[in-house]
């Protein structure tokens, strides 16, 4: 972490870039939040560490808005979405300065929790320079271990890989963090009969107080105005108020963002009721693989997206229904 402060205010001393953007701590010890950093001496504030699984790209849209360029610190699976934002030219490239940064996978405090670990004051073992397999977790019941790796974010054993797909300077290195596959949820999932499958989204989609954040920290979100904002809808910015509107925001949202969403996992982690929201980008990035050909949205910021292009290759609509 010292490294990416040192390097941050080099390049703001020297008027490269005229503002950072990081993480700083948030009021607890597992929050870190995204953050803007314009003065070299609040630079001192910068985190980085096991927890700081936020997707800065969607602050990029906003960022590419301010006057001069800005530093954005980017892990691997992070500029997967940068590229598709640039793709879609709702980022501006010349007015970012991108550190590719080593992440070794980031930690679900949800786990950790549901381990039975509560009270928590201080969690050891997290920073990123910590080569550590261990976690000590010190709570007001006393000091509790875990190992990171049962910590981590799902997405992270579902890692598309270590390697950085856009960058203009890499610090630190990255360990490869997959040991599952990334569909096993999904056949499982599709293996269920229609009633199952029913019953299982209908229980998840329940727990939805339409808070948006899902929608809000979403990359492929970057609609000027939602249609879900819209004042020409009963749907706008209310709760739901029957189970049709619970399964309508979220299955409209998701094919809103097919073919596009990379599938860095934060709509599930935002989410304060733990529905795991990724399964619907999932199924549709499966499918889509199935029919058009092996895909992954954000790998380069040039090529065109299997639903937004056409070959004589393409599957028939028909084959849909044929499927079952």
């Amino acid at each position: 972490m010292r490294e990416m402060i040192e390097r941050a205010k080099e390049l703001l001393s020297s008027k490269e870039v005229t503002q950072v953007l990081g993480w700083k701590a948030g009021d607890l010890p597992y929050n870190p939040e995204p953050a803007f950093f314009d003065k070299v001496e609040d630079l001192e504030n910068l985190v980085y560490n096991g927890f700081c699984g936020a997707n800065l790209s969607k602050y990029m849209i906003a960022a590419s808005k301010m006057e001069g360029k800005t530093l954005v610190f980017l892990k691997p699976c992070d500029t997967y979405s940068f590229n598709q934002l640039i793709k879609e030219h709702r980022v501006d490239r010349e007015k970012a300065y991108i550190v590719g940064i080593g992440c070794k996978g980031k930690l679900d405090i949800e786990k950790i929790k549901k381990m039975g670990i509560k009270g928590i004051e201080s969690i050891q073992g997290a920073e990123a320079e910590d080569a550590c397999d261990t976690l000590k977790i010190q709570t007001i019941y006393g000091e509790k271990t875990c190992s990171y790796k049962d910590a981590m974010l799902e997405r992270c054993h579902v890692c598309k890989g270590k390697e950085h797909q856009i960058y203009d300077e890499l610090l630190g290195e990255s360990k490869d963090t997959k040991d599952a596959d990334r569909f096993a949820e999904v056949e499982r999932i599709e293996a269920m009969s229609p009633e199952e499958k029913f019953a299982f989204f209908q229980k998840e989609l329940s727990k939805c107080i339409r808070c948006n954040a899902c929608r809000n920290v979403c990359p492929a979100c970057s609609c000027r105005k939602c249609v879900f904002d819209s004042n020409k809808f009963d749907s706008s910015q209310k709760a739901n108020a029957d189970s049709f509107e619970e399964k309508m925001f979220h299955i409209i949202r998701a094919f809103h963002v097919a073919g596009r969403c990379t599938d860095c996992g934060e709509c599930s982690r935002v989410c304060p009721q733990g529905i795991p929201l990724h399964l619907f980008n999932r199924k549709f990035i499966k499918d889509i693989d199935m029919l058009y050909g092996e895909y992954q949205a954000g790998e380069d910021s040039t090529s065109k997206g299997p639903l937004t292009s056409f070959t004589f290759d393409d599957a028939e609509p028909g084959s849909v229904g044929e499927r079952g």
